[in-house]
């Protein structure tokens, strides 16, 4: 595997991300956002979180498996959500875990989560962006 996750010493460990990646590919792959939309374009989970995140999930693995990688390649995801508040973590985390034991993956990425007042189209919730690195 190209991507080795790490939580050094010295920081907070959590267990929903980790602190750094370690990246040893050949192949660096930036993914544009991913949002809720299915391979035809029709849309995924409208108005409900968990179901958004868990298709733009599903399109990161989709990207990555298209040209020869997996989830597993991810050195770092950045998520975007509209009207971010704590509260909506349950919701994130379920997404996140219904889109991990579908793509029979460990989510755990460093991440960065931002709350933003839309995204491009106004029934889109969260958009998921990432960087693989693939041998």
């Amino acid at each position: 595997m190209a991507v080795t996750l790490v939580n050094p010493d010295g920081l907070p460990k959590p267990e929903v991300y980790r602190q750094l990646s370690i990246a040893t590919g050949s192949k660096l792959v930036f993914l544009a956002g991913q949002v809720a939309r299915d391979a035809e374009g029709r849309k995924v989970g409208e108005g409900d979180l968990a179901a958004q995140v868990e298709q733009a999930y599903l399109n990161i693995g989709t990207a990555l498996a298209g040209i020869g990688g997996s989830f597993d390649d991810v050195a770092k995801l950045t998520v975007y959500v509209v009207d971010w508040k704590p509260e909506k973590m349950p919701l994130l985390g379920e997404g996140i875990s219904r889109a991990a034991a579908r793509l029979g993956i460990d989510p755990v990425k460093p991440i960065t989560l931002l709350g933003v007042a839309a995204l491009g189209e106004p029934d889109l919730l969260v958009e998921v962006e990432a960087t693989a690195v693939i041998d």
